[in-house]
Order: structure tokens, then C-alpha cells, then sequence
């Protein structure tokens, strides 16, 4: 459509440029405003629909699950941490990290971050040469000078290649320093979160992270990345501005105009500009934060479904772990979208005020110096005096001021707009700082973990700390003993499961513990491991090497088979150890594995452990790997559970043959023999402490035997019996005579409630 007839269109509507200002400016406000005031709606209406989706719950049958969190250990009390900010603690925290991925400066990190700021200098050089060239060429067309044109044109290819060198240079930079800090950043938090069974701390007593996997890997990569990004795209429009500003003001010099009035356009332009998208800019860093927690969220959802895939399919549960899957998804989901939303409404704002009114000013700062110049060179002439009236010196002077300008206001846009970039970074910052603040708090013992209380039940409840745990206990090494002196079990939770309990172990006295699920058993153990802390009293042991603990299911490592008889040794240390093939030979022989050898390929075979070997195989691996490491003391927890009994024998008299004292778990009066004390504990908090002498319990046990055979048939000839009676028409003395019984037990009851509510 030609210009005529947009024209006529115009005239017949009545449009004036006024009308025209009038809507773009109303289009603009009902814009800010619908993107000022729709999230403030939106919440409104999520907040009412939450009210009445949580009234028709409190109906149902979540009131009976629910659940008090102790206000000491919950998260109420702690900092702020998931709405990171642009402060104090920002800066802090990156300035810690900083100092972990350059620590010196005559490190890799620091020579590769000298080199990307040199070519980040060079770029900015080439880019003012750029610009003068320009000028010169468009200079030589105005001029209608071929010659020139040709020499300032192989100028320009020339140039072509130094600058895409560079450019190239810089990005490859870039990713290199996003990698050096990434590989010097993981390998700090590798050595921390294998430091003093940190990474069993962090997710078994501490429960501020729950993802650790995550800020581990994502988080760490995210940060690095954002960082060497960050860095690259602040320091060069830095320079940039610095170096072109200077550049324009001699320029403006030279031609004997003056640079207050455009700078203070731009001083005025800029301030204004942040000022705007500083207020109205969205908290990139808590969404930030959010969405990382809920991408870390769905991949704990993904790798516990694969590791606990077998159980779920004996359940049939694939309905219900698919509807938690996709609830982590659909939560994900919802974070992104928001902050797809914000940055829509943001950038749009952004790009109105950088392109279209920072390019209005630009125009002016432009015209204002060439209008108001003096024509006056610096050796005295005039460029009116020039053939062509100066019309080429202009232009020559306003191309490359223009190209300059531009260059220029480019920098300063993406410095504006990295505040949405620092915003993000301070999110990242805040979850990797955070981690590295958890594992230094585990390894030093401070835990934070929230104490959930559930409503009684008719079970036995054991006490529970109301306040912080406090390890008031003491922690002395010794060298063939264990002394347990008032040591109270306690749970991560706080449930006091034991008192206090006290015992003395020597070497050669092997001690069998028993009792109920739940009553301390397995927590003594890892009491004494040193995995859970020692809240009270005194507990003398020897170092962790003379103590190993088997539990009731074997870990199988990934390597080859070598390695899951030495576990957690390596083939060197093996070597050191003085251990030959022949002699792990002969370890498998004890526990009936030596077939294995043969059947998977010899020693250097490599599978999937945990799927080749039985139930039954990976117990007696374990039991082969006490008598790889020979300690002092083996805590075995009813790791032979699906050993026959021939072969647990022989297992047990080997072990004690070798010297090596018991620990162990069990409820299998085989076992009995083998040991010579019993540690017994009740389940209510109580425990003793005895000799075990095997003959008088193995009669006593068979007794026990006999006689719940002898009372499980009583229940059923009750029933018979009420039955022919039913038949006959006939009553029972001995029923008539149960029954007097019981309403007699019932009325004494009755009674002495009676009495004691009178009292």
C-alpha cells in the first residue's frame, strides 16, 4: 500500500497525531498496568481457591496424619535463605566461594581470567578502530574517491580477521573459565562431603538439605557457568563505555563542540532507565532458587522410583508413584511458567526503554554537537572551506560518533540488563553457599532437623527431647576395649530410646544383643561407628579400622569382583596389605563363595553385583570381607539371615578362630553358642546385661516353644466347643465358668477406677 493511500486512511478516520500519541501513550499505561496489577489478581484468586480446596480437606482424613513440628528445630527460626537478595550476604557469600575457585593468583583460574580480561580489552580497541574505519568509508563514498574507497575497504576485510579471532577467543574463554571454576568448585565440595561421613550426616541427621545430589551437580554448574557469563558480560560494556565515552569526547573537542548537553542527556537517560527497571524488576533469585529446588525434587522422585523399582512392581504401585511423579512435574511446571511470565512483562519494559527511547536520545546526542560545532579543525581551518562545503567531514564524523553512540548505549543496556543476570546468580549463590554451610555445621556436629511429633497410638512412645540436641557426651579412642558409661540412645529425631546404658567389652567376649524392632539395637551400632553423635555420657572405643560393621544387606560396590571382597580397599592397598589372589581364594572358601570365581569370569570380572549375586552370596560376601580386613571387633547385624545354618556355623567359628571379637545381632538360637554375654533389651527402655549360658536357654527356649504350641490350639478348641454346644442345646461349665471370670475382672476394674476418680 503506497504512502498516498495511507494518507486518504488517515484523513477518513480522523487521525490526528495527537490521537495517535494519545493511544500509544494509554496503550503503554493499560500495558504497565495490567503488568503491575495482575499478579496481585492472580494471587487473590489462588489464595481463594486454596482457602476453600484446604476447608474441604479438613474434613477428611488428613487431620488424623497430622503432624507438629517442634518450633526449635523448625525452619521458622532459621534465616531467610530461600529469597536470596542483591545484599551484604549476596556479596559475602560470593566473595567465600571466590576466594575457593582462585585461590591464589598464580593459579590455572587466575592466569585464564587475566587472559579473557585481555582479550575483553582488545575487543573493545578493535571495536573503536571499527567505528573510525566506518566513518572513513562512508567519507570516501561521499567523496565519490574510488581509490580510497578501495584502501579503506581491504582495511575493513583485513580487519575481519583479528576480530572474529577474538571474538571466538572470548566465548572459547569464557567456557573454559566456566569449566576450571566447576572442576576447582566440585572438587572442594567433593572433599568436604566425604569428610567425617558427611555425606551420611547431611542426609540422615541434618535435614536442611534434601537434595544433595542435586546442588552437587546442577547447582554448581549453574553457578560457575552464570559466573564466567556474568563476568565476561560486565567487564567488557565496562570498558566499552569507558574507552568509547573518552573516544566521543575528543571527537566533540576536536571539532570545537561542546559534550555537556549529551551528557547530561545520558546521565539523565540512564539514571531514569534503572531507576524504572531496578523498582518494577522481579525477584529472579528466590524463582531461581525455587526452580532449582524443584528440578532437584523431580530427579530424587526419578532415581528412587529406578532404585526401589523392583518393590514398586511387586505392589503393583506404578498408579500412585506416576501421580507423585507427576506432581513434582507439574510443580516444576508452574515455576517455570511464572518466571516465563515475569520476564515476558520485564523484557518487554526493557526493550521499550533501551531500543526506543534510549535510541530518541541518542539521535540528540548525535545532532547536538554537530549543530552546535564550530567547523574549526585543531590546525585552524574551516571545514566549510572544503570543496564539497564539509558535507563528507560530517558525515565521516556522524557515522563514526553514531556507530560509537551505539556501541556505547549496547554496553550500557547489557549492563542494566544483567541486574536480571545477578539477580539469578544470587540464587545459585545461595544454594551452593548454603550447602557448604551445612557440611561444615555436620562435620562440627550442629545439626538442624525438623522434629516432627505424631498423635500417640496405643504402641509403646518412647520419650522425646523437646529442645536442641546437645552432645554433652565424651568420645575417648582406646585400644582393645569398649567402656559405655550412662550413654543414652537417642534418635535424630530426639526419641530417647535407651536412658542410659553401661558395659565393658574386652576382646574374646563375644556379645549377642537381642530385642523387639525399635528398641536400640542397630543404633548402638551406629553409635559406636561414630555415624550417630554421643548426646550424654562417656563411651570408650577403639578407632573406626579395628571396628567393621556388616549390615543385614551387603553394599556391592561397582568394579570387579576383586574389589567387592576388599571393599573398601583398592587393589594398591590390597598389594600394600601383602594379599594375593590365593589368599582371597581361600576367604571364599570359608564362606562358600570360591564357585563364584569360576562362574562370573574370574577376579578381574566386572557386573552388576547387586543383581548377579543372591541374598544368600551377598551375605557371605560380607562376612568375606571381615575376614579380608580382620578388626578387632565386628559389629554384624543379622547379616546372615539368609545363610543356612551349616554354613553360618562354619562362618562363626572361623571368625572367632581368627581372633576376632562379636557383635551381633540376632534372634537365631543357633547363634547362641557362639557368644558369651547377652545384651537384652526390652523395648520400654530398659536392657540387661548377662552372662550367656546356652544350655539353660536352649531349654528354657524350647519350654517357651512347647508351650505356645500348646496355647495356640486352646483358641480353637474354644470355638469348637461353643459350637456343639450350640448344637445340643446345652451349656458348658467350663465356658459358664470363663465367662464368671471375666465379668468378675471386669467389675474389679470398674470398682477401682471408681475409687481412684472419688479420689
Amino acid at each position: 500500500m503506497s504512502n498516498s493511500k495511507f494518507l486518504d486512511t488517515a484523513a477518513k478516520t480522523n487521525l490526528t497525531p495527537n490521537k495517535i500519541a494519545t493511544g500509544a501513550a494509554l496503550c503503554f499505561v493499560a500495558a504497565y498496568g495490567l503488568r503491575r496489577f495482575y499478579p496481585t489478581l492472580s494471587q487473590l484468586v489462588y489464595q481463594q481457591k486454596s482457602k476453600t480446596k484446604a476447608g474441604s480437606k479438613l474434613n477428611g482424613a488428613d487431620i488424623g496424619n497430622s503432624a507438629n513440628v517442634s518450633p526449635l528445630h523448625s525452619g521458622k527460626d532459621q534465616p531467610d535463605r530461600k529469597n536470596p537478595h542483591v545484599d551484604k550476604h549476596f556479596y559475602r557469600q560470593l566473595r567465600s566461594l571466590i576466594k575457593i575457585i582462585i585461590p591464589t593468583v598464580w593459579s590455572r583460574e587466575f592466569a585464564l581470567l587475566v587472559l579473557h580480561t585481555l582479550s575483553l580489552v582488545i575487543r573493545t580497541f578493535l571495536s573503536i578502530y571499527v567505528a573510525k574505519l566506518d566513518g572513513s568509508i562512508v567519507q570516501t563514498i561521499v567523496q565519490r574517491n574510488v581509490t580510497r574507497f578501495v584502501v579503506q575497504l581491504s582495511k575493513w576485510i583485513l580487519l575481519a580477521v583479528p576480530a572474529t579471532f577474538i571474538n571466538s577467543l572470548i566465548r572459547f574463554l569464557e567456557s573454559k573459565l566456566a569449566l576450571v571454576f566447576r572442576t576447582r568448585l566440585v572438587k572442594h565440595a567433593y572433599e568436604k562431603y566425604f569428610d567425617s561421613q558427611t555425606y551420611y550426616r547431611v542426609s540422615n541427621l541434618d535435614g536442611r538439605l534434601s537434595n544433595a545430589d542435586q546442588c552437587l551437580t546442577e547447582d554448581i554448574t549453574m553457578f560457575t557457568s552464570s559466573l564466567a557469563h556474568l563476568y565476561s558480560h560486565l567487564t567488557k560494556p565496562l570498558l566499552d563505555v569507558a574507552l568509547m565515552s573518552f573516544t566521543l569526547y575528543r571527537l566533540a573537542s576536536s571539532r570545537g563542540a561542546s559534550s555537556k548537553t549529551p551528557t547530561l542527556i545520558a546521565a539523565v537517560v540512564i539514571l531514569i532507565t534503572a531507576k524504572i527497571l531496578r523498582s518494577v524488576s522481579p525477584k529472579f533469585g528466590k524463582l531461581v532458587a525455587d526452580e532449582a529446588s524443584k528440578k532437584g525434587s523431580l530427579r530424587f522422585m526419578h532415581s528412587r522410583i529406578i532404585t526401589n523399582a523392583e518393590e514398586i512392581a511387586f505392589y503393583n504401585g506404578h498408579k500412585i508413584e506416576k501421580s507423585l511423579l507427576t506432581r513434582c512435574y507439574e510443580a516444576l511446571v508452574t515455576q517455570m511458567d511464572l518466571i516465563i511470565y515475569k520476564r515476558l512483562w520485564y523484557i518487554m519494559l526493557e526493550q521499550f526503554l533501551m531500543k526506543y527511547v534510549w535510541s530518541a536520545s541518542g539521535l540528540v546526542m548525535v545532532a547536538v554537537p554537530i549543530i552546535t560545532a564550530t567547523g574549526i579543525r585543531e590546525d585552524g581551518s574551516n571545514v566549510e572551506d572544503d570543496v564539497d562545503g564539509g558535507v563528507s567531514e560530517r558525515t565521516r564524523y556522524f557515522t563514526m560518533a553514531r556507530n560509537l553512540l551505539i556501541s556505547s548505549a549496547d554496553a550500557i543496556e547489557r549492563m542494566i540488563s544483567s541486574y536480571k543476570e545477578i539477580t539469578e546468580l544470587a540464587g545459585y549463590t545461595s544454594r551452593v553457599s548454603q550447602m557448604f554451610e551445612v557440611f561444615e555445621d555436620v562435620r562440627h556436629g550442629r545439626y538442624h532437623r525438623e522434629m516432627v511429633t505424631k498423635e500417640k497410638s496405643n504402641k509403646v512412645t518412647h520419650e522425646r527431647i523437646s529442645g536442641p540436641l546437645v552432645q554433652k557426651g565424651v568420645v575417648i579412642d582406646t585400644q582393645s576395649t569398649i567402656v559405655i558409661e550412662d550413654l543414652p540412645i537417642i534418635t535424630p529425631n530426639g526419641d530417647i530410646i535407651v536412658q542410659s546404658l553401661s558395659l565393658k567389652m574386652e576382646p574374646g567376649m563375644h556379645l549377642l544383643i537381642t530385642g523387639p524392632n525399635g528398641c536400640g539395637k542397630s543404633s548402638l551400632f551406629r553409635i559406636l561407628n561414630g555415624l550417630w553423635p554421643v548426646y550424654g555420657g562417656k563411651l570408650y572405643k577403639p578407632p573406626p579400622s579395628s571396628m567393621f560393621y556388616i549390615p543385614q544387606r551387603p553394599y556391592m560396590s561397582i568394579g570387579t569382583l576383586r574389589d567387592q571382597v576388599i571393599y573398601p580397599d583398592c587393589k594398591e592397598d590390597m598389594k600394600k596389605k601383602e594379599f594375593t589372589d590365593d589368599d582371597l581364594m581361600n576367604i571364599l572358601k570359608i564362606v562358600h563363595l570360591d564357585h563364584i570365581v569360576h562362574r562370573e569370569g574370574g577376579w578381574g570380572a566386572e557386573c552388576d553385583w547387586k543383581d548377579v549375586l543372591s541374598g544368600g552370596e551377598k551375605q557371605r560376601m560380607g562376612m568375606a570381607r571381615t575376614f579380608y580386613h580382620k578388626p578387632q571387633f565386628a559389629l554384624l547385624d543379622e547379616c546372615t539371615s539368609a545363610v543356612s545354618i551349616d554354613v553360618e556355623s562354619k562362618i562363626y567359628l572361623s571368625l572367632k578362630a581368627a581372633g576376632i571379637t562379636l557383635l551381633t545381632i540376632s534372634h537365631r538360637p543357633t547363634l547362641w553358642k557362639f557368644h558369651t554375654h547377652l545384651l537384652q533389651f526390652d523395648g520400654e527402655g530398659g536392657w540387661r546385661m548377662e552372662e550367656l549360658d546356652t544350655n539353660v536357654r536352649l531349654t528354657l527356649n524350647e519350654e517357651k516353644n512347647k508351650l505356645e504350641n500348646q496355647l495356640a490350639g486352646m483358641p480353637r478348641m474354644q470355638e469348637r466347643l461353643r459350637e456343639l454346644c450350640t448344637i445340643l442345646g446345652e451349656d458348658s461349665v467350663l465356658l459358664n465358668h470363663d465367662i464368671a471370670a471375666i465379668r468378675k475382672q471386669e467389675d474389679e476394674n470398674n470398682s477401682s477406677f471408681e475409687l481412684e476418680s472419688s479420689e
